[in-house]
């Protein structure tokens, strides 16, 4: 189901942003096996699956964090887990994870046939370089213009810099735009940098869009071209 609570001009939209975990890709497994590794090679008990999911969003240092029990772990502890995941993870980052099904046809609906209508970019919080290895794994490459990760600025969503970084580089002024996430965290990116936007409820945290008040809610990835007036 498509619900509209702020409506905008499809037809205005020149530049769509898409989140990655939880949005393109369901690559929990893979972040989970990960997380879990790295609380095995540090001595700490295992968090089941949904609670790991629960924490994706906010990049790798906060996903470890987090895992690690919040702020009051102490920086040597945090350091380790976290570079022992992000070696884990290199390496296990295509084990089980696959596009949703659905995405690569809404991806090309949104595009437009000739490629030109509409740029697609990629920010994610995500480290860049595994990042872009898996959208170019699984064959989502030819659609993006840009794949930034939680590395690629000084600063990660949702501060408006990548988003707005993607913008200018695009030449395309931010009424013009619209970001597509499963958390707050793109729905604020969104708010913060003048973006409409698109919350999708089929991936990691959906319990935290409510909150975050997105112009429009899907239910399924077939339903983004919709969004767009492409079915």
């Amino acid at each position: 189901m498509i619900r509209t609570l702020r409506a905008f001009d499809p037809h205005s939209v020149k530049l769509v942003i898409f989140d990655l975990d939880g949005t393109l890709i369901d690559s929990r497994l893979d972040l989970v096996h990960s997380v879990n590794a790295a609380l095995r090679h540090i001595q700490r008990p295992e968090l089941p699956e949904h609670v790991i999911a629960s924490y994706v969003g906010d990049g790798a240092p906060v996903l470890i964090q987090r895992a690690l029990g919040g702020k009051a772990v102490d920086e040597t502890t945090l350091r380790r887990g976290l570079e022992f995941f992000l070696s884990y993870y290199r390496e296990h980052k295509l084990d089980h994870t696959t596009v949703y099904q659905g995405i690569a046809q809404a991806l090309a609906a949104i595009q437009g046939s000739n490629g030109a209508r509409r740029k697609l970019a990629v920010l994610t919080n995500k480290p860049v370089n595994p990042s872009r290895a898996i959208v170019d794994a699984l064959g989502l490459g030819q659609f993006f213009a840009q794949v930034y990760g939680g590395n690629s600025f000084p600063t990660k969503k949702p501060d408006p810099e990548g988003a707005q970084k993607i913008l200018a580089e695009n030449g395309i002024g931010a009424e013009h735009a619209v970001i597509v996430g499963d958390s707050h965290t793109d729905i604020e990116t969104g708010h913060n940098a003048g973006l409409w936007t698109i919350g999708v409820t089929y991936g990691f945290a959906p319990q935290t869009l409510a909150d975050a008040h997105p112009d429009v809610i899907v239910d399924y990835p077939q339903e983004l071209a919709a969004v767009f007036g492409k079915r």
